[in-house]
């Protein structure tokens, strides 16, 4: 997401001064980091990753933001005016126990603010040419609507960023075919051909309409 749309949804989602915000599968907390010193709310970022936490705490400074190292779902106890994620809804397979967990930890009237790929689930042939396809699972809107509803939240603002990403999609699929042999030398060929092939896609499905990307704010 662009600072901006981040910016957006933390507007949407009423964070500001004091608020408490989680945000799950944060990695080195980019939009957190942002949102901690502009909107002076009390942050707690998780992440499965150290090494990705380790630079989150460098580059966090003096802000108020505090990371823990965490495999989710479970989420960590506690009560939360809102839940953030971002960019990472896809990878959940099973997203009635992943938006169950994050109802869990909301406080009543808090609000999930996420972002979202939708369209239908990919045929076979499409996991077969998409690299790590088992994080690939785009969902479909009333599916979603009817996965949040249940779990008790409801949508109360959305916005479709389709254009947006897809133009970056776009982009970054020319830049790594264009410096294929430089990216090759730092990550290898098979990890090169690996990114080139899913920007590639991804820039597809976006253009065509197959997928759309939402950001989307949903209160309890």
């Amino acid at each position: 997401m662009s600072a901006g749309e981040v910016r957006q949804l933390a507007r949407q989602a009423r964070v500001g001064l004091g608020v408490s915000v989680l945000d799950l599968c944060c990695g080195v907390a980019g939009p957190g980091r942002m949102i901690s010193a502009e909107f002076g709310c009390n942050y707690l970022g998780i992440d499965r990753s150290a090494s990705s936490l380790s630079t989150a705490r460098e580059r966090a400074e003096d802000l108020p933001c505090r990371f823990e190292q965490i495999d989710i779902p479970p989420l960590p106890d506690g009560n939360f005016e809102v839940v953030f994620l971002l960019e990472t809804m896809l990878a959940f397979r099973d997203k009635d126990a992943l938006v169950r967990e994050v109802v869990r930890v909301l406080e009543p009237g808090g609000r999930f603010a996420f972002t979202v790929e939708e369209g239908r689930p990919l045929t076979h042939q499409e996991r077969e040419r998409m690299p790590a396809a088992d994080t690939v699972w785009p969902i479909e809107l009333p599916e979603l609507t009817a996965v949040l509803g249940n779990a008790g939240l409801t949508v109360t603002w959305q916005q479709d960023c389709t254009a947006s990403h897809h133009a970056m999609a776009t982009a970054l699929f020319l830049s790594y075919r264009a410096h294929r042999s430089e990216i090759a030398a730092e990550i290898g060929t098979q990890a090169t051909a690996d990114l080139i092939t899913s920007h590639e896609l991804w820039s597809d499905w976006l253009g065509s309409g197959r997928v759309r990307k939402f950001a989307m704010v949903a209160e309890k």
